[in-house]
């Protein structure tokens, strides 16, 4: 009788996940696929928001230049847009030249300014493994 009211033992189950062996071990394609997305990302970044920056400032300046003033800012905007449409065309192609060079240069110094931030980045995100152990 002893032994029917006694309550049943339920088997102890373990709560620590099973390790699974291919979570252990990451594929070499997968690693290379994700450091390839990172690497792209990151790059894209840089380059985009590196273009908007020196796009932006531009504007931010003539703003700034004319009071906030968005109507007095396409005034001289269509000034601007009058005298080189009434320029000649030996004038226009070096104003377009001119031009061209500043955006380079300026995005050229930017690029350069803001490097070796982007040169940390990937150095953390990709360690040095020179010495054969396996990342993480």
């Amino acid at each position: 009788m002893r032994s029917a009211l006694q309550t049943p033992v339920t088997p102890q189950v373990s709560r620590k996940p099973k390790a699974r062996a291919s979570a252990a071990s990451s594929s070499p394609i997968k690693d290379l696929m994700q450091g390839s997305c990172f690497l792209f990302l990151e790059t894209t970044r840089l380059a985009v928001s590196t273009i908007l920056i020196v796009l932006g400032l531009p504007l931010f300046v003539f703003l700034f230049l004319v009071g906030w003033d968005l109507g007095l800012l396409f005034t001289q905007l269509g000034n601007l847009a009058v005298h080189y449409h009434s320029a000649e065309p030996g004038q226009r192609l070096l104003f377009s030249s001119d031009l061209k060079t500043t955006f380079i240069a300026a995005t050229g110094a930017l690029l350069l300014v803001r490097m070796p931030r982007f040169f940390r980045t990937l150095a953390e995100a990709f360690p040095d493994r020179s010495d054969g152990a396996p990342g993480k």
